[in-house]
């Protein structure tokens, strides 16, 4: 393959033609009442922090940004390979267990027991156990953020952020309707594959995206104004009088 038909350089190329049809300036709408240049500094939803300290900064935030890319790669051909047992081939929870404990069962007998057929002094087979604290601190984790998730949501509801407020309902709606499309255990994988690749993707070619989300909500803007002008403020709004009942 030639060097100038590698998928870098094709993809380098197309953020480069994306970049070029994108404005370099964000929307006028969004800063008409920030005028320091400190303001035009700032990043999608006003964000400060790195992706790299959005995302906790650990571990996790490793993988999902793919600073270790046998890691992240094993990951996520991990989860595409259960999508596919559960999905394509239709196995499901208790089949797998079921195989996966008989295929351990079948090789620790052969282990057990070739020792005695090859006339060789009996070997010590392995035995997997499970720590208790590893359940104890998924249990821990998942708790943790649910409880965070829950608590965010309640913040949103209880304060007076209404574009916060539509924008989360709007989400949720959004996977409703989704749900209703596929199972549950596709759509944590389509989750699961979007945390592993828009990250990572939007940390390379942030500036571009920036540029293109606010350019395309401030046409959104735009033409909220011009249907406010044309349609809504024409509407007429009759005052309601209540009778006083003697």
């Amino acid at each position: 393959m030639p060097e100038n038909t590698t998928p870098e350089n094709v993809l380098n190329r197309f953020m480069e033609t994306f970049a070029d049809s994108v404005p370099s300036q964000k929307s006028a709408a969004f800063f008409e009442e920030e005028s320091s240049v400190s303001a035009h500094m700032n990043r999608l939803f006003g964000r400060q922090k790195s992706i790299h300290k959005v995302f906790g900064g650990g571990k996790s935030a490793d993988v999902l940004l793919w600073r270790n890319k046998k890691i992240s790669s094993g990951v996520l051909v991990g989860a595409t390979v259960i999508w596919m047992l559960f999905e394509w081939l239709n196995y499901n929870f208790l089949t797998l267990g079921c195989l996966a404990l008989s295929g351990g069962m079948l090789m620790q007998f052969v282990w057990a027991n070739a020792s005695g057929l090859l006339n060789r002094s009996q070997s010590r087979v392995p035995r997997l156990v499970i720590p208790d604290e590893l359940f104890v601190n998924v249990a821990v984790t998942v708790g943790a953020e649910v409880n965070r998730f829950l608590n965010y949501l309640q913040d949103v509801s209880t304060k007076r952020n209404v574009k916060k407020f539509l924008v989360i309902i709007a989400s949720l709606l959004a996977a409703a309707i989704v749900g209703t499309w596929c199972n549950f255990l596709t759509v944590v994988y389509i989750g699961f594959v979007a945390a592993h690749t828009l990250p990572v993707f939007y940390e390379r070619y942030e500036d571009q995206v920036d540029n293109f989300i606010y350019n395309l909500l401030g046409q959104f803007q735009n033409q909220y104004r011009k249907l406010d002008s044309s349609v809504l403020r024409r509407i007429p709004k009759g005052n309601i009088k209540l009778k006083k009942f003697n």
